[in-house]
């Protein structure tokens, strides 16, 4: 399982005129058995425009304090994560496949390609039913609690 994404990045030249800043491959890392991860782009909150350098280097990985993470996530099929609690309000869109968000309680919600989802930093865990992988593009916002 590997994955690759076009990233394009638009700024503005001295002059002021927005001009493409960089359009390439973002290569995922593998965080865990069965998933690979890749920060698109991360800014502090507000963000600076205006800032130079790329964005996915302030935020190793789901949280940067005082701001906002854009990530993509591919889980293989069978996938199935720990449970786990992030400071950060996510915001989720199933882009392909289908997943399951199970909470603590034991409640299981799927999820399918064209599902939203709004996650507020419940202890909560993904598992990938199958049969193919699935990814969810998140921006995680972070969270006072």
């Amino acid at each position: 399982m590997s994955f690759t994404v076009r990233r394009v990045v638009t700024g503005h030249d001295a002059a002021g005129k927005a001009v493409v800043a960089s359009d390439g491959p973002v290569m995922a890392a593998a965080p865990r058995p069965g998933q690979e991860a890749c920060v698109i782009w991360a800014d502090p909150v507000p963000t600076d425009n205006a800032a130079p350098g790329d964005g996915a280097a302030l935020a190793a990985g789901s949280r940067l304090p005082g701001g906002a993470v854009f990530r993509l996530v591919r889980y293989a099929p069978g996938a199935s994560g720990n449970m786990h609690r992030t400071l950060t309000t996510d915001y989720g869109v199933v882009t392909e496949g289908t997943i399951t968000l199970e909470l603590d309680d034991g409640l299981a919600v799927h999820l399918a390609a064209g599902d939203v989802l709004v996650q507020r930093g419940t202890i909560h865990r993904w598992h990938n039913p199958g049969p193919g992988s699935c990814t969810v593009a998140f921006i995680l916002l972070d969270a006072a609690r």
